[in-house]
């Protein structure tokens, strides 16, 4: 039994928290800005949770897309649903469970924020499948990811502001951002296989229009700064994000998969300076009427 439960850890990820990380860091980028610093506890635990069951949910549907594929490629292979260790069921039953549980969780919020997350499930069942159709299921993963601001807005807020679409789209430029930098690393097998990606879309031009979209995400996020009034320390939250983005295009110079890897797995940090810098200024903002 505890042999099969590892393998769900496996499947689910958790013994590779790093897209929990990609997808906490804009949900509480959402959060603080839309309390203007701490939000509630109740509204709080409810996101975090969320984002641990929806990114594993993620996980189960994406490695169940690609389960015929996987084992075409090495990076993949053993993966649990590839191999058979799971099967396709008991894969698809745990996927309903875990967005149950989201949705259940989901139902404690206000009207608004239930609707949202039918977006935020849809998202989720189809990024895996866009891999197939089109070369861009990195646009459709930050669309998953980003959805959490909008979220974060309604529940806190009970509306979305035209400027938290800001964050969104910046969300959705951070995501092509890493994940090319991903897929970098199955290129070669991927061609192969005929599975379709951002890093083959941008072929020779790809650290090019990696950097194009890291300079329009931290455009999205000084003109969002600006909207909300955010003070110096969330600009150099901002700064602290550009230069980490120059690291990872240094990592990424020779294309080689060690590096490519490296730099996706980095951008947690960057995510985790821009919350630092949202989290310093809206504590700030709190403190200094108070001592006045």
């Amino acid at each position: 039994m505890s042999e099969k439960w590892g393998l769900y850890i496996q499947l689910m990820r958790l013994d590779k928290p790093i897209g929990i990380l990609l997808l906490l860091w804009p949900t509480l980028w959402g959060l603080w800005i839309a309390a203007e610093g701490l939000p509630t506890w109740s509204v709080l635990l409810v996101f975090l949770a969320g984002v641990v069951l929806m990114r594993s949910a993620g996980c189960i549907i994406n490695d169940y897309a690609d389960r015929e594929v996987d084992r075409h490629v090495e990076r993949t292979a053993e993966r649990p649903l590839t191999r058979g260790a799971i099967s396709g069921k008991e894969a698809l039953t745990l996927f309903a469970l875990l967005v149950l549980v989201a949705f259940l969780l989901v139902l404690t919020m206000n009207g608004l924020t239930v609707q949202l997350s039918f977006g935020a499930v849809l998202l989720a069942m189809l990024y895996p499948f866009m891999k197939r159709y089109t070369h861009l299921p990195q646009l459709f993963l930050g669309a998953a990811f980003g959805w959490a601001i909008p979220m974060a807005f309604a529940a806190v807020t009970e509306g979305v502001p035209m400027a938290a679409w800001l964050l969104f789209l910046a969300t959705l430029c951070w995501a092509v951002v890493y994940d090319t930098m991903y897929a970098m690393v199955d290129r070669e097998d991927d061609l192969k296989v005929g599975i379709r990606s951002t890093a083959i879309l941008f072929g020779s031009w790809d650290r090019q229009i990696i950097g194009l979209f890291q300079l329009l995400m931290l455009a999205l996020l000084v003109e969002a700064g600006l909207q909300f009034q955010l003070g110096i320390f969330y600009y150099f939250g901002l700064l602290a994000a550009a230069l980490m983005g120059g690291y990872h295009q240094w990592l990424i110079r020779k294309r080689e998969p060690s590096g490519c890897f490296r730099a996706f797995l980095h951008n947690h940090w960057l995510g985790m300076a821009i919350f630092l810098g949202i989290a310093v200024d809206q504590w700030l903002s709190r403190v200094e009427p108070a001592i006045a």
